[in-house]
C-alpha cells in the first residue's frame, strides 16, 4: 500500500474515513449545543489533532482549553497512576464542558478527569471521543456522549495517537506492528 509507514501492519481508517467521522460528530455536537457555547477541553497530547478538526466541524460558538494528563509514560499499558501535567486556564463553573479525547480504552484517565472537572461545578460535562477500543469482556465505565468509531483491541497509532511520542503525524489510523512495541 502506497504511503504506508514501515512500522504499520495495516490501516483501519483512512483520511476520508476520518473526515466523515469528524463531519458527523460536528453535526451531532452542533445540534446538541445550540445556544450553549461549549468549552471544549482537549486532552493533550493525543487529542489535539481530533480537537482541531472537531472544532472546525462545529457550527455553534465554542472555545477551547487544554489539559495534559498522563497515565502511560512511554509504555503500552496504563501505569494506573493519573497525574495532571497541565491544568485548565479557564474557569469552568457554570460552563458546558465537552472533553475531547483521542481514544477510550481502559477509561482510567478519562474517569479521573471527569471527576476532577465535575468537582469544579460546570453546567455539564460530556465526552466526545474519536475512538473507543473494543476490549472483549470489559464493560466500559465511561459512556461517551459522542463516539466517532469503534476500533479493535490492537495497538493503534496515527491521527494524534502515538507510541512513545511517535506516529502522531500519520494522516490515517493504523495498527502498529507488534515487534515495534514488544
Amino acid at each position: 500500500m502506497e504511503g504506508l509507514h514501515p512500522d504499520i501492519q495495516s490501516i483501519i481508517l483512512g483520511e476520508d474515513d476520518i473526515r466523515k467521522v469528524i463531519e458527523r460528530l460536528g453535526r451531532e455536537v452542533s445540534r446538541d449545543y445550540v445556544g450553549k457555547s461549549p468549552l471544549i477541553v482537549a486532552v493533550l497530547r493525543g487529542a489535539f489533532v481530533f480537537t482541531a478538526d472537531l472544532m472546525r466541524a462545529i457550527t455553534v460558538p465554542c472555545s477551547v482549553d487544554f489539559m495534559a494528563v498522563s497515565s502511560y509514560g512511554d509504555g503500552v499499558k496504563s501505569s494506573g497512576v493519573v497525574r495532571i501535567v497541565k491544568d485548565l486556564d479557564t474557569k469552568i463553573e457554570g460552563r458546558h464542558v465537552l472533553i475531547a479525547e483521542d481514544i477510550l480504552d481502559s477509561g482510567l484517565t478519562l474517569s479521573y478527569l471527569i471527576d476532577l472537572l465535575q468537582a469544579r461545578r460546570p453546567a455539564s460535562v460530556h465526552v466526545a471521543t474519536f475512538a473507543v477500543k473494543d476490549i472483549e469482556g470489559k464493560v466500559p465505565a465511561i459512556d461517551p456522549r459522542y463516539v466517532g468509531v469503534h476500533v479493535p483491541n490492537e495497538f493503534i497509532v496515527g491521527y494524534g495517537l502515538d507510541y512513545a511520542e511517535r506516529y502522531r503525524n500519520l494522516p490515517y489510523i493504523g495498527i502498529l506492528k507488534p515487534e515495534v512495541y514488544k
